[in-house]
């Protein structure tokens, strides 16, 4: 909006100009009537302008029209004083197509010949003929000068907007990005703790298929079947997979099936549902790092419920691991989890010894 209100004002002011020029010629032209030197000169000159008219934007034959229009100009001063007036508009051609430091000396000379026509056709040379050519030509250099400070200060805005535009841009593919990377990020823990465990658990039961494997099988079935309630949740983004009731239910159930033991301590009250589903899936990576990795014969799974946060505890008397040698995608999804909501885990294991995972989360 603000470069199309320039470009009109900008050719408002030079349609001005030249409607300024063409209708001080004719006021000449009508006073030379009877000169017929005067009338050619004055037809000349405006010949000259108007070919100028066509020139564009190429700026060495800009320059040597406004040079051939200040000559015949000044040759036509020779003549008479009906064209000098013809100077205010010659004062803005001059600023407009020529640098500062050449417009002003330039201004400077087409007032001298001003003064100059008038001091040489007239008995004598009076102030205001000095005075009036002068206000001109100053006023001529002021206004261009002023409307040139502007321009700039107006191109310094729009490249600020400009740069201001591709920063937002820029900042929004950004965020655009981290969105997509954070989504990755959570349907890899989500696929992590709950797909990729069932599909492991179902691979390791049918792996330990006594010759009469009729209960593995059955085991194997209700892992697959529960595999494709998630899955199928997943896709109609129904309520969090896994967690179709409390939260006290949805960790019995998932101990039992994994054989572990639950034990609830405190008095249970309502989560955040995103602190649920981080328990719950926190829940599922731990007791499956417990059955494919700690070879443990009990495993216990205690939910606590304190004042200002909520404590979970998972504890096997498996082999063991050290904390600071080893880590997997399991434990970093966990410790994840866990920061997105404030919360922290903590590891204690050692070879040999069984390992416990603490995890407390704060209470809005």
């Amino acid at each position: 909006m603000e470069g199309e209100f320039e470009v009109t004002a900008m050719r408002t002011l030079r349609v001005g100009l030249h409607g300024v020029f063409y209708v001080l010629l004719a006021i000449g032209l009508t006073r030379v009537s009877g000169s017929w030197a005067a009338l050619s000169g004055g037809a000349l000159l405006g010949a000259v302008y108007t070919a100028g008219l066509t020139l564009g934007r190429r700026r060495t034959a800009s320059l040597v029209w406004l040079a051939a229009v200040v000559v015949v100009w000044t040759a036509l001063g020779v003549l008479t004083t009906d064209f000098v007036w013809l100077a205010f508009p010659l004062f803005f051609l001059c600023m407009h197509l020529l640098p500062p430091r050449a417009g002003v000396p330039a201004v400077i000379a087409v007032t001298a010949v001003t003064v100059g026509t008038l001091a040489v056709h007239g008995p004598a040379l009076n102030p205001a003929q000095v005075v009036g050519p002068a206000i001109g030509a100053m006023a001529a250099v002021l206004m261009v000068t002023g409307y040139a400070a502007l321009y700039r200060e107006s191109e310094r805005r729009r490249g600020l907007i400009d740069e201001l535009t591709r920063t937002r841009a820029e900042l929004a593919e950004t965020q655009h990005e981290a969105g997509v990377l954070a989504e990755r990020q959570r349907l890899a823990r989500e696929i992590h703790d709950t797909l990729a465990q069932g599909l492991s658990s179902i691979v390791l039961l049918l792996r330990a298929a006594p010759p009469d494997p009729a209960g593995y099988v059955e085991e194997a079935m209700r892992a697959a079947e529960d595999n494709l309630a998630e899955a199928r949740r997943f896709v109609h983004a129904l309520t969090p997979p896994g967690l179709d009731g409390s939260l006290e239910e949805a960790l019995r159930r998932l101990c039992s099936r994994e054989g572990a033991a639950f034990q609830l301590d405190g008095e249970p009250y309502t989560l955040p549902r995103r602190a649920e589903i981080a328990l719950l899936r926190i829940a599922q990576g731990g007791l499956a790092n417990v059955s494919r990795h700690a070879e443990a014969a009990r495993a216990a799974l205690t939910l606590t419920y304190m004042e200002d946060e909520v404590a979970m505890d998972i504890v096997d008397d498996g082999r063991g691991f050290d904390p600071l040698t080893r880590s997997g995608n399991g434990l970093g999804f966990i410790r994840d989890r866990a920061a997105e909501l404030g919360g922290a885990v903590t590891v204690e294991s050692a070879p040999g010894l069984g390992t416990a995972l603490a995890v407390t989360l704060p209470v809005p």
